[in-house]
């Protein structure tokens, strides 16, 4: 509310009357606020408001002209309503309704007052219960609101229908469908029938001549769209039967829209049987049939194929006996505009055609299967045949992507099979059309050849490579290709999908052809041809990507997957780097097809095509468990092997072997996995490895733990025991291998967030104090998040244990790296919610502290800031920067938990610093004020204010480290919060004053920039300047605000700006941190983040 506030008050000058009026009135209220000490809440806007509105009505001062105070007023309680807490505005409605709703007759001749109103109304119907929507002064403004959805002004139609349709899309719990919901049905259903009565459109272009009464039902179809899902399912049928009859006006547009809301209705009532369409669709059918507009008539064909087809699969769910006797005859009349010469009317034929499609019925299968190859008499082997001449047909050469596209539906729903042995209808009915495709697939000069390959794909995906490659042969290999036979190396990138052949087609069809072709492949190598030995290279790769689609659903996995096959893969694994991802694919797909297969529903297993049961994917896991031991091995050999780029895909493989393995097989990887890394340990320690600058590759040591990570979340509570206590000891978090200490951190870490163990948090705590030694920067931000996950665990007794851990966390919210520096701020926030929670600091506990029987401290987050407010009296400009970050970042997340007065003690503290002739500190102070000017209560913030702004502009003149700007972006935050009277009072001397004196104009310059770019484009209020955002609340306060984007640099040419509707692109920025230097290359992608391109600083 603040913020949009904000961009009202300047407005105070302008010579707009509709933007000054509201702005005057603002100030006003604001002053009263002022004078009664009143907090300045939602509440207190809108009973202000609504007590002013009260006072102008009373007074019969309802002039709605841009110049008088009515519009004005109800401006603002639009404004401020959604802000309002709910039962405010609940307990206010009778005041509101009395005041507001009589205003309707007056404000229908005044747009913006009328929009205002509606804003208004949109608030309130949002917090309503139940019972007071049936209020009688409620559901009267609810009917003007409704006849308003058909006003000619685009803008309040488009607000009040905005109102009806968010009001339909949230009932009030515990409904399902709102009370109002038969209300509007009632009212759609008589506008419809009104515009249906008016007189027809005649005379030589009357079509698109103008009608009131169709620009009307124009505008009632827009409204009723979006709403089709909100209303009573009942209700649709009567409109359907209303928007039949408009087509009938003779108005192109009108016709359009109403075809384009029956396809809608019908997908609607296709998705809930409750629709009750039952025999009406038959009606329909019949009448939609009866009325095919002109071929040459564009606009009006796309729609009307559109509506004819889901008006048959409507009528397929309600009554499928009777649909199947329709399917014929709408075929027929959507077929005849496929060959349309406008390309929209071609796609929505083909689409139509598809739902058409998906309408046959296992009888008309059945009867076109057992009528195949005889003449054409059913109804799918009539569309066939007609889809196999349109193919050659000159008449239908450039609806041959429409035509590709239908073929594609008629496999996808002729997959019918009557047992799980038999062939499908696709291959009966279809392996003639299928070659016909390939066939134009390899002429020459056939321009839709990535459409053939999608109707190919389809027909791989349904029939499988086994039955396919029988229609299509492959010819590759040249001893065995007939003569003449052209090579279809096209099929085999369409291997890749899921299909439902068996795996032992690939072992014994596919294998033997990538071994001849590889052999192929040797000897061009020998013999010099090396473009025909790539060709073979490529071909073989293609193949063995194949092998993923064969196991995704492979129901012969125990007889395929025989040891001389796997041996085989192993082999290819170490072997061919350039096969490794496709065999790592299809080794994870067998893992995860047969576990959903196995964890797959009942409903699930009936809606799916799979050629396997719940069992059989339950005895194929069971299978590879018994060869889990020699695939791991496999696995942890290939990781080792390639260097860390590479190691993401063979992670997810093991991962996902080892979710499925029992746990002595876990444990077994365990053992070996950690003999592994003991033998290799003792050499880390005496000689740190510099695997680093190759990958990792051959550092058996940080491999063996990258592993250990991998297998952690299914390690055994015993296992985890021991990984736990090997990994906290000095071999490992203070070895010279930062590799090693980066990943150890990162074991104990994860062990502890997963909760494998139960650990003593405090005991763990102080193990770690131990072993700083060494330390590498590597290894800080693990190290960071270990002991955030720890703090979590501590008991509340144990508070003691936080101070000691205080400088360390500091001092990493300024560490060169981001992440590191990221996780030490969680650190920091973890340590005060833990504290915040209460609890007892024994201070004789605490380490350093050398009076005896000190007194023990109860725990809050005031105890906290107490601890780290310490930091400040450190030794070093570096520590004392930190502190006061640390305490920023701290005051921004605990404020509304802190009291005032430590609050206030922060602030007289820290401001000390403003004058440090340390820039490092003063920077850290900045940023901390940036902060307390923007989140903490005005009331607290003013007594320091003539403190404050002297030292702010000592630093005004500043170039160095930004000091300038960032002072400026302070004071530009300041004179949001405080008058400029209270600021300027505060500045001292004339020549300080200036500055700010400078910040006011180039601030009312701005505005009124964008007060000329607003009255230019549209309406001020109606389009919000998207705010940039880094993704986190903390850092938009500290680096990013709208006034560094919108104020910095406002002598740019005003050019730069351009209309907000009309040119929205997407620009990327990065963002400066000034705290360290900008490494380019580290987290790089977290410093981009996307903005509208306005003029940046």
């Amino acid at each position: 509310m603040e913020e949009a506030l904000a961009k009202i008050r300047p407005h105070t000058s302008s010579s707009l009357p509709h933007q000054k009026i509201p702005a005057n009135l603002l100030i006003v209220l604001e002053s009263t606020f002022k004078e009664q000490h009143a907090e300045t809440t939602p509440t207190a806007y809108f009973a202000a408001i609504l007590t002013t509105l009260d006072g102008t009505i009373q007074k019969k001062d309802i002039s709605l002209e841009d110049s008088a105070i009515l519009p004005a007023e109800l401006y603002l309680l639009a404004l401020v309503a959604p802000f309002t807490p709910a039962p405010v505005i609940r307990s206010n409605l009778n005041t509101l309704l009395s005041l507001t709703a009589p205003l309707f007759p007056a404000l229908s001749q005044y747009a913006p007052a009328l929009r205002s109103q509606l804003s208004l109304y949109y608030a309130i119907f949002q917090v309503l219960d139940r019972s007071q929507l049936e209020v009688q002064g409620v559901r009267q403004t609810f009917a003007s609101i409704l006849q308003l959805c058909a006003d000619p002004r685009p803008k309040v139609r488009k607000k009040a229908a905005d109102v009806v349709k968010d009001l339909l899309a949230n009932p009030p719990t515990p409904l399902m469908r709102h009370p109002y919901a038969e209300r509007v049905a009632e009212w759609v259903k008589s506008a419809l029938a009104e515009v249906s009565s008016s007189p027809f459109a005649r005379g030589k272009g009357a079509k698109n001549s103008a009608n009131p009464g169709a620009e009307v039902g124009i505008h009632i179809l827009a409204f009723l769209r979006p709403l089709i899902t909100h209303l009573p399912p009942d209700s649709l049928p009567s409109i359907t039967t209303l928007l039949l009859t408009l087509p009938r006006l003779g108005n192109t547009y009108l016709s359009q829209s109403s075809y384009s809301v029956m396809s809608d209705i019908f997908v609607a009532s296709a998705a809930n049987e409750s629709s009750n369409f039952g025999d009406q669709l038959s009606e329909v059918l019949k009448v939609v049939l009866s009325s095919p507009p002109s071929k040459s008539d564009f606009t009006l064909s796309a729609s009307w194929v559109q509506v004819l087809g889901g008006a048959l699969v409507a009528y397929k769910i309600t009554n499928p006996e009777q649909a199947e006797e329709e399917v014929g005859k709408a075929w027929k009349s959507v077929w005849s505009f496929l060959d349309s010469t406008d390309a929209a009317t071609r796609k929505a034929t083909a689409q139509s055609l598809s739902s058409i499609a998906s309408c046959f019925s296992p009888i008309m299968i059945k009867t076109a299967v057992q009528t195949s190859g005889s003449e054409a008499t059913c109804t799918i082997s009539k569309i066939i045949s007609q889809v196999a001449k349109a193919i050659d047909s000159l008449n239908y050469a450039q609806a041959i992507p429409e035509l590709l596209s239908v073929v594609s539906s008629l496999i996808t729903n002729l997959k019918y099979k009557e047992s799980k042995n038999s062939s499908t209808a696709a291959e009966i009915l279809l392996a003639p059309l299928i070659v016909q495709i390939a066939e134009l697939r390899i002429s020459k000069g056939f321009e839709y050849k990535e459409a053939a390959d999608g109707t190919l794909s389809v027909a791989m995906r349904i029939l499988g490579p086994e039955v396919l490659l029988k229609i299509l042969p492959l010819n590759l290999d040249p001893a065995s290709r007939a003569p003449g036979a052209e090579p279809q190396a096209f099929l085999l990138p369409l291997l890749a999908q899921p299909h439902p052949s068996p795996l032992s087609h690939f072992v014994s069809y596919f294998v033997p052809l990538s071994e001849r072709m590889f052999d192929l492949q040797q000897k061009a190598e020998i013999e010099g041809r090396q473009s025909e030995a790539k060709v073979w290279s490529v071909l073989v790769g293609q193949v063995w990507a194949g092998l993923a689609g064969y196991c995704s659903d492979s129901a012969d996995l125990k007889t395929s997957l025989t040891p001389e096959f796997a041996q085989l893969l192993s082999q290819l694994l170490y072997g061919q780097t350039e096969l490794r991802p496709s065999l790592l694919k299809a080794l994870k797909s067998l893992v995860d097809s047969n576990l959903a297969a196995s964890k797959a529903s009942d409903e699930e297993v009936a809606r799916s095509p799979s050629a396997r049961t719940q069992q059989e994917a339950q005895e194929n896991l069971n299978f590879l468990r018994t060869q889990m031991e020699s695939w791991l091995a496999v696995f942890f050999n290939v990781y080792g092997s390639v260097g860390r780029d590479s190691r993401g895909m063979v992670g997810d493989v093991i991962t996902a072997w080892i979710s499925i393995a029992g746990e002595q097989e876990v444990h077994g990887a365990y053992v070996k996995v950690m003999q592994l890394f003991k033998a290799n340990l003792p050499a880390a320690r005496k000689n740190p490895s510099n695997a680093n600058a190759i990958g990792d590759i051959g550092n058996m040591t940080t491999t063996s733990q990258d592993i250990l990570v991998l297998l952690l979340p299914s390690l055994s509570v015993a296992d985890s025991k021991s990984l736990f206590a090997l990994t906290l000891t000095p071999d490992v978090l203070s070895c010279k291998d930062n590799g090693v200490q980066k990943r150890g951190y990162k074991i104990l870490s994860k062990l502890v967030e997963h909760r494998k163990v139960t650990v003593d948090a405090e005991a763990v705590l102080r193990k770690l104090d131990e072993l700083t030694e060494g330390l590498t920067p590597a290894a800080k931000k693990d190290r960071f998040n270990l002991f955030a996950s720890l703090i979590s665990l501590l008991p509340p007794a144990a508070m003691h244990i936080i101070p000691s851990l205080i400088p360390e966390a500091i001092l990493g919210t300024k560490e060169p790296s981001e992440k590191a520096r990221m996780a030490a701020f969680e650190v920091v926030l973890a340590m005060g919610r833990k504290m915040s929670c209460g609890g007892v600091v024994k201070r004789s506990l605490v380490d350093g502290m050398n009076e005896d029987g000190a007194e023990d401290a109860v725990a809050n987050i005031e105890e906290f800031m107490t601890m780290i407010a310490g930091g400040l009296a450190g030794a070093s400009p570096h520590m004392i920067s930190a502190t006061v970050t640390a305490i920023s970042r701290l005051v921004f997340e605990f404020k509304d938990q802190i009291s005032s007065n430590m609050l206030n003690e922060i602030l007289s503290t820290l401001l000390v610093f403003l004058s440090s002739a340390n820039r490092e500190i003063v920077k850290s102070i900045l940023g901390f004020v940036k902060l307390a000017v923007h989140t903490l209560p005005t009331d607290l913030i003013r007594p320091h204010l003539k403190d404050l702004v002297p030292a702010l502009l000592n630093w005004s003149h500043d170039h160095k480290n930004h000091f300038k700007l960032k002072v400026r972006h302070i004071f530009q935050r300041m004179l949001r919060r405080f008058s400029w009277d209270e600021v300027y009072s505060c500045a001292g001397d004339e020549e300080a004053s200036k500055v700010l004196v400078n910040i006011k104009k180039r601030k009312e310059r701005t505005k009124r920039k964008r007060a000329n770019r607003a009255e230019e484009y549209g309406d001020d209020d109606e389009t919000a300047l998207a705010k940039a955002a880094t993704g986190d609340a903390f850092e938009d306060i500290l680096y990013g605000s709208e006034s560094e984007l919108d104020d910095s640099d406002d002598e740019a040419p005003a050019a730069s700006f351009g209309s907000h509707k009309k040119h929205t692109a997407e620009g990327a920025r990065l963002r400066l941190d000034d705290d360290e230097p900008m490494d380019l290359l580290q987290g790089a992608a977290t410093k981009i983040t996307s903005s509208f391109c306005l003029l940046c600083p």
